[in-house]
């Protein structure tokens, strides 16, 4: 009996250590997060969204700090009031310039931050330094976000951008940045505004017969660089959301390009707006073309007008609204007599970007004015 008992102690023990010992005993497998340290959608602190490229990116919930990479991205980070967020910015960021109003600004804090990348290019270690909780990433095909999400191991947002004016990319821009910053309610504020401005521009003008509409022309208009007098646009902004007659839309050719300078003096547009990046070759040409000029109505009679560039790596829409509420009140002075497009610009300034900086403006030469050709 004692040898019986003895023999069944035994057995006990050796099944005991064979449980300790087995590889796939529940207690003894790591889970995912043990082995890898990886997040997973359902990870706690975590949430999923769907960026605009239809790609699911897990972020966290509270985010704290980002990049921004691509043309836009930052200029709407900053409509969203996010800039405090930034931890890293392009190289173009590092020199203050009023063709962007949004890095005019807020210079002093972008020029204080580590360079991140190019306008193309990105720098993953330099992001990588910077730790950011998100990247923010204007249009690009999926393989270049998820490439870079691969080499930083930080999450990586599509959001459309936009270069004109309210278009649908601005307004799921906005939407989405919303969304990520924990920003809803800034971005329901622009969203409201630009489908207020939208409201008013169309009650004003959107029932103006063709026929009761002067013919328009934009000259000097900046896109890859700056362009003269040919230098127009189809579809131009801050005329399409005001139902201005645009010659350039009667060409069948579609954004910026260069139109035979003979064309437009065969129309003889009634009004005619230069862009001020173009000023300086529009004054060139003229010392040598004056003839050309002089032969047109509206410079002959006083109906040049300016247009402040919004056109810099892409469309200030800020910028773009100001110049078409200026344009509305020259084309349209009886429907826009009640606005001021200065005081007009203070505002859509301070909704956009925080601050007003049109005076600043018109010390540089950028402002709302009639144009003398050649002067």
């Amino acid at each position: 009996m004692k040898k019986y008992f003895m023999s069944l102690l035994a057995a006990l023990m050796i099944l005991s250590l064979a449980a300790c010992g087995d590889s796939n005993s529940p207690s003894s497998v790591p889970n995912e997060s043990q082995t890898s340290g990886s997040k997973t959608p359902n990870a706690e602190g975590t949430r999923d969204i769907t960026d605009s490229a239809g790609r699911q990116v897990t972020i966290p919930d509270t985010v704290k700090s980002i990049v921004c990479v691509n043309v836009g991205a930052l200029r709407y980070t900053c409509y969203m009031k996010a800039q405090d967020l930034v931890v890293g910015v392009e190289d173009g960021e590092q020199k203050a310039t009023l063709a962007r109003l949004y890095n005019y600004v807020n210079f002093d804090e972008f020029s204080k931050l580590p360079v991140i990348g190019t306008n193309g290019e990105h720098y993953p270690e330099t992001i990588i330094q910077a730790n950011p909780d998100v990247i923010i990433m204007t249009a690009s095909s999926n393989d270049d976000a998820d490439a870079l999400q691969q080499k930083t191991n930080i999450p990586v947002v599509v959001v459309p951008g936009s270069d004109t004016t309210m278009d649908n990319g601005a307004y799921k821009t906005i939407q989405i940045m919303g969304e990520v910053y924990g920003k809803e309610d800034r971005a329901n504020e622009l969203i409201a505004y630009m489908d207020s401005v939208k409201a008013e521009l169309d009650s004003r003008t959107a029932n103006i017969s063709e026929a009761d509409k002067p013919t328009v022309y934009v000259g000097g208009v900046s896109y890859k660089g700056a362009h003269g007098f040919e230098g127009t646009e189809a579809n131009y902004g801050p005329l399409a959301i005001i139902h201005a007659r645009n010659l350039a839309d009667e060409t069948g050719q579609t954004g910026a390009f260069n139109i035979d300078p003979e064309k437009v003096l065969a129309w003889d547009p009634d009004y005619i707006f230069v862009d001020f990046n173009g000023m300086d070759l529009i004054k060139e040409d003229y010392a040598k073309n004056p003839d050309y000029y002089s032969s047109l109505a509206a410079v002959k009679e006083g109906r040049v007008y300016s247009q402040i560039s919004f056109r810099s790596s892409a469309a200030n829409l800020e910028t773009a609204l100001a110049d078409a509420y200026y344009a509305a009140a020259v084309i349209y002075p009886e429907q826009f007599k009640d606005i001021d497009p200065v005081e007009k610009a203070g505002e859509i300034f301070e909704t956009f970007l925080g601050t007003n900086p049109y005076n600043d403006l018109k010390e540089a030469g950028y402002e709302f004015r009639a144009v003398t050709i050649g002067e």
